[in-house]
This record gives C-alpha cells, structure tokens and sequence, in this order.
C-alpha cells in the first residue's frame, strides 16, 4: 500500500474514531433503551436506573466508568441511596444495578463498540431471597376470587381466570389483542401469542376451550360485531387498573393475603406442577428464561406433596392411634 493510500485510510479510521467518540452519554442512553427495551415497563425502569446512575457519576462520562465507580454505587444504594436513611432491600438494589450491567455488556459488544470493555463484570448483584414460595392462593381462596369477579362482570372476570390460568404478567394481559390468537394447523386447539414478553421475546401458550369461549364472547360484546378487529385490545386497561381490580375483589372475598396480580401467577406455576406439569412445560408457559426460576415453585410443590413427617408418620402407622 503507498503512503497515500495509507495517510488516507487513517484519516478515514479517525474520522469513524471521532465519530463514534462524539456521541454523547443521552445518545448511547437512548439507543440502548430503543434497541433493547421492547416493553413499556422495561424500559421506564431501566430509564429510571441508568438516570439515577448517571446523577450519582455526574463529573464522569459513561465511558470513563471503572469497576470502583461501579462498586461505590453499590455501596452507595445499600446505605440507602437517594432515600438514604432508609436502607434498600436487595431486590430494590439489584433493580438498580442489573440494568447497568445489561447497558455496557451491550455496548462493549464488538459489533457496537461505544465501551473499550465492560466495567460490570466483577460488579455482583445482590442476593435476593425468595418471597413466591408462600405467594399463592389456595384453590378455595381463587374460588371466592372468581366468584366475585364474575359477580362484576365479563371482563373482570377474565381477568382473574386469564391471570390464574396463563399465568400472564400484567403487561402482558393489558397487551393482549384480538390478533393475538391463532389455530393450530388441525385447528383442535387455541393458542396465544405474547408478542410483548419481558426481555422482548415471544411465546406461545396454549388456551383452555373454555377460555377460548369466553374471550370470544368479550370480543364480540367490545367491537359489536363477530369479527373484530385483529388490533382490539381485550383489556384496555393500565397495569394499575388491573392492580385494583384484583386487590378490591380479593378485599371482598375475605382473602387474608397482600393480594395481587402476580400471586395469581405465582398460584398458576404451583398447581400446575401439583397437577403433573413438567417443569420445561411451565417454563416455556410462563416466560422463564432460566429453568433455576421454575425450579423455585418446584421447591413448594415437593414440601406441600409429602414432607419429611409425612414419611415418618408412614413408618410409625401401625403404632398410632
């Protein structure tokens, strides 16, 4: 190559340098949330954390972030962070903290290239304990439930048996729409598309025929006619609205339980596994990325089958009145 072409072919590399330099931290902000924030919650809670990092940070760039400052934050959230003196639980902690490390393993990719590496990957999230093996309804309890969302109407009612039967995240249920269902190719089953999953996947889930009916029904009772539109919302409601929803019914039915939406997903894992599920089938069910998340309700399902007592009380039968 001669020294021209050379001189020119590094001119052309610092031009790309100092173009790729010369985006600014609220760029690369904007540009990690479009791209990988597929859900409205998603990215108001990684917007809410990578802001709140950037004010802790605010004399360094994004790009001059070490592990140390990385760390300090850490530190600085587990005294309590903004709301200091109140301490922060873990699980607020990592709420903080697991957005920033989805942030730079992204942009120290090869292929996006804003970070020379990532300061994140000595930074450790918090254990959080787990709260869900003793956050479900008992089938009487999700009886009194339905009863009395069906006393409310149709759609309050699908709601709970949507939530309890599919085991949806309120997202996904204010989400859904009338497109959303389809027919298998022998046209014997029903089943959903959650086009708007945490982390911006998709899944298919299957719906009971009964369910099946009932969405039918609403449809029809919200568009006035047999063929909706395949854009009609079937809740057309905020994930608040649903929260209410939920909570008052639970308040009327005497239900002794900090109730809400996500109990009845927690309520759906549990009896299916109770029921013979496989572990894989409530997995891909229920959206999990990792089986470790399943295997939690497999936990609770193992103590409520039989416990250690339950086999001692086997051996000693014959001696117990």
């Amino acid at each position: 190559m001669t020294t021209e072409r050379m001189a020119s072919s590094n001119s052309q590399l610092a031009v790309v340098d100092r173009d790729a330099v010369s985006d600014s931290d609220e760029q690369i902000v904007q540009m990690f949330l479009a791209t990988c924030c597929r859900t409205p919650n998603t990215r108001r809670n990684y917007e809410r954390a990578l802001s709140a990092f950037r004010k802790f940070i605010s004399n360094k760039t994004l790009r001059e972030v070490t592990w140390r400052e990385l760390e300090a934050y850490k530190l600085f959230l587990t005294q309590g962070g903004y709301s200091y003196p109140r301490q922060l639980a873990p699980a607020s902690i990592a709420a903080f903290i697991a957005p920033l490390k989805s942030f730079y393993k992204w942009g120290s990719d090869l292929h996006i290239g804003f970070f020379s590496n990532n300061p994140t990957l000595s930074v450790r999230i918090p254990t959080i304990n787990i709260t869900s093996r003793r956050n479900f309804l008992t089938k009487r309890e999700v009886g009194n439930l339905l009863r009395e969302l069906q006393k409310q109407g149709l759609r309050n009612y699908l709601i709970g048996l949507t939530l309890v039967m599919l085991g949806l995240r309120v997202s996904e249920l204010t989400a859904m729409k009338w497109g959303d269902f389809h027919s298998d190719p022998l046209e014997s089953s029903v089943w959903l598309t959650i086009t708007q999953a945490k982390g911006g996947k998709r899944r298919e889930i299957k719906v009971p025929p009964i369910l099946w009916e009932l969405y039918s029904q609403l449809s029809s009772l919200r568009a006035g006619t047999n063929e909706p539109d395949k854009d009609l919302l079937m809740f057309s409601l905020s994930s608040r609205q649903v929260e209410r929803i939920i909570k008052n019914a639970g308040e009327v039915s005497f239900i002794e339980k900090k109730l809400t939406p996500h109990w009845l997903r927690h309520t759906n894992a549990t009896l299916a596994l109770l029921q013979g599920a496989s572990l894989q089938q409530v997995q891909e069910s229920l959206g999990h990325s990792h089986i470790n998340t399943t295997q939690r309700y497999l936990h609770t399902v193992q103590q409520i089958q039989k416990a250690a007592p339950d086999f001692v009380e086997d051996s000693l039968r014959d001696f117990i009145e």
